[in-house]
């Protein structure tokens, strides 16, 4: 399992490099290339770096439309860059990501202990609080409970009934 954190490190490390330097498409595969060889020397399997860093930049807008909605205090611009990219590293995981490999309460804990190691000292609180927010929203899979939008559409609905 500690590969696993460590490629979630090298992961969230090229993803924040790669938004720090303007998110060429082209820079990510050096970057995470280069973190590999740097942090992870020896690491055998680096499909699940690649799944990582590929999936957030292909789901990059989708993700950052559901930061928006989970936090719409915060213009996405005006989230610290480390604190977008755990973010977008722990919803990639938790929305697209394989839910039995890592299941969702895995892939938020994962995404607040890297806030706690690269964030600054309210970061882990800021991140467990949207993912949180999400995870409540659309509930657990597998689960049979209604997410809170199937809970207020529902109401909505017997509400009209009513009518």
């Amino acid at each position: 399992m500690a590969n696993r954190h460590l490629s979630r490190s090298i992961a969230m490390q090229s993803i924040f490099e790669w938004d720090f330097r303007g998110k060429n498409p082209e820079d990510l595969d050096v970057i995470t290339k280069r973190n590999i060889e740097e942090f992870g020397p020896g690491l055998e399997e680096t499909d699940f770096i690649w799944r990582l860093v590929n999936g957030v930049k292909d789901h990059l807008p989708q993700i950052d439309t559901i930061i928006e909605r989970a936090a719409p205090e915060w213009p996405i611009e005006m989230i610290a860059t480390i604190d977008r990219n755990l973010l977008r590293l722990g919803l990639y995981e938790l929305l697209f990501g394989n839910r039995e490999e890592v299941p969702p309460k895995v892939a938020i804990n994962e995404a607040i202990e890297l806030a706690k190691s690269f964030g600054s000292d309210s970061s882990f609180r800021f991140v467990n609080g949207v993912l949180g927010t999400v995870y409540r929203e659309i509930g657990e899979p597998g689960k049979e409970h209604p997410s809170r939008h199937e809970k207020k559409e529902a109401e909505k609905q017997e509400t009209s009934d009513k009518k």
